[in-house]
């Protein structure tokens, strides 16, 4: 590892007509560090990936991979650096084999070198016995894999995955990130884009969390907890609809998505066990029957929510 980061952001605005797709984003990325980059749909996650990955100039500011300008010395970022897309890029009508090979000539590796690492990489992605099977015979979790296999051909210092996981099986999503894991474990530098909350708190050692474009908050899982602080109590309650009558009961609660829970958040300095026992007294004062009831930390979810409802309000739609 060297003193370089991997990957220094500062100042990134890109525009594309009148919509701000960056608005100034600042990042860095330390050697053999693994960031999620976490945030909704028109974040600004898939155009930030684009321009360090040299597919967009940014309009103002400056991104360096491993101290190479993105703009200026683009041909040697792309020598370091490996991406997978959010839709797998493999041409179907060759064989999962045959797409290596292909990628990997491209990748300027010789025939047989090219040979060579495809078998190894169908080894590893588990994809030996459908390695000779046309890619549009492949589930859309082996497409994936194949498609994160391509990019490994020339075992790059810097991978960026551009929400990997989308739309796959939990089986499929365990296998990637298992080879993501065993990547990082061998020194890959990572930064990746992700909606899923539990996977950047699986894989990433810091999240920084992306919205209208910006970052607004950084930091590892626990530390983005903590900013929500204390705990929460979290009521499963029997009968749909009760959630309106124990809101009104218990001070402090607020309501969710489901219909039958409440959570009430307990301040770091109160007594949780404290607050739980109350809550549950005035539960059953109330009449209200309780399925469930427990004392959590808050998850990234809660952190996600309170950080992007403070956000001020979209301007603008992430292009692609």
């Amino acid at each position: 590892m060297s003193n370089e980061p991997a990957v220094r952001v500062t100042g990134v605005r890109k525009r594309f007509g009148t919509t701000d797709a960056l608005v100034g984003v600042d990042l860095e990325v330390a050697d053999g560090e693994v960031v999620g980059l976490l945030g909704p749909n028109g974040a600004g996650k898939t155009t930030l990936v684009r321009v360090l990955a040299t597919l967009l100039p940014p309009d103002e500011g400056q991104a360096t991979i491993f101290g190479r300008d993105v703009v200026r010395d683009a041909p040697e970022v792309r020598r370091l650096i490996g991406l997978t897309g959010q839709y797998a890029a493999v041409d179907e009508l060759l064989t999962g084999r045959e797409n290596l090979r292909m990628f990997g000539e491209l990748f300027r590796l010789t025939a047989r070198d090219a040979r060579r690492r495809a078998d190894e990489l169908l080894e590893r992605f588990a994809l030996t016995d459908a390695g000779d099977r046309p890619a549009r015979t492949y589930s859309g979790g082996m497409r994936r894999r194949l498609d994160l296999a391509s990019s490994l051909l020339v075992r790059p210092r810097l991978l960026f995955l551009d929400e990997p996981t989308t739309g796959l099986d939990p089986r499929s999503r365990n296998a990637i990130w298992e080879v993501t894991r065993e990547l990082v474990a061998e020194g890959t530098t990572l930064l990746l884009t992700t909606q899923y909350l539990e996977e950047a708190d699986q894989l990433a050692d810091r999240i920084a969390v992306i919205d209208h474009g910006g970052i607004i908050a950084e930091g590892t899982g626990d530390e983005l907890k903590d900013r929500v602080g204390g705990q929460v109590v979290d009521v499963l309650l029997a009968e749909d609809g009760d959630a309106g009558r124990a809101q009104a009961a218990v001070r402090g609660a607020e309501r969710t998505k489901d219909p039958r829970r409440i959570r009430v958040p307990v301040a770091a300095e109160e007594d949780a066990l404290a607050e739980l026992s109350r809550i549950a007294a005035t539960l059953q004062t109330s009449g209200l029957h309780v399925r469930d009831i427990g004392l959590r930390r808050p998850t990234l979810d809660d952190v996600f929510l309170e950080l992007t409802e403070q956000a001020p309000p979209a301007t603008a739609q992430e292009a692609a």
